[in-house]
């Protein structure tokens, strides 16, 4: 896929978690555009352009997405489930970022073509910590595909 993208899509309905996610990113020095979508199928318009991301160039992003499986609307398993099943869509890295540590869920996330299964810690440093291992990780040292 070929792109100028710059966008990082966060899919977390806890309005606290989204937030330290953020702050945790932007601490370590990640300078991408941020677009958190509430539920899924929020994220998915916002992936696929439809609703009110229809304007939205899908050339340009998202680059990386944080998904959470616990979300209204539609869950994350479907949202990853719709993203891995498109051509357009299938390399985009995400990186599923929950609660859950159950063994059913991150089989099933690895399934459908997950890059990473990350459990939410409880504790915020390390939940911190966590998160933005992750974004040096998939923003700065990891290669995307062409």
């Amino acid at each position: 896929m070929e792109t100028d993208a710059i966008e990082v899509l966060l899919v977390e309905d806890n309005h606290t978690d989204a937030e330290l996610a953020l702050r945790a990113l932007r601490r370590k020095g990640i300078k991408n555009e941020f677009v958190v979508a509430r539920d899924g199928a929020e994220a998915l318009e916002y992936v696929f352009a439809t609703g009110a991301y229809a304007d939205r160039d899908v050339r340009k992003g998202p680059v990386l997405i944080l998904l959470d499986l616990r979300l209204p609307k539609v869950d994350g398993l479907e949202v990853l489930r719709r993203i891995k099943a498109e051509e357009s869509t299938r390399r985009i890295p995400v990186v599923v970022l929950t609660s859950s540590r159950q063994e059913p869920d991150i089989a099933r996330c690895y399934d459908l073509g997950v890059n990473s299964y990350i459990a939410k810690p409880v504790d915020y440093d390390k939940f911190a910590d966590s998160v933005s291992s992750l974004g040096l990780y998939w923003l700065l040292l990891n290669e995307p595909p062409c």
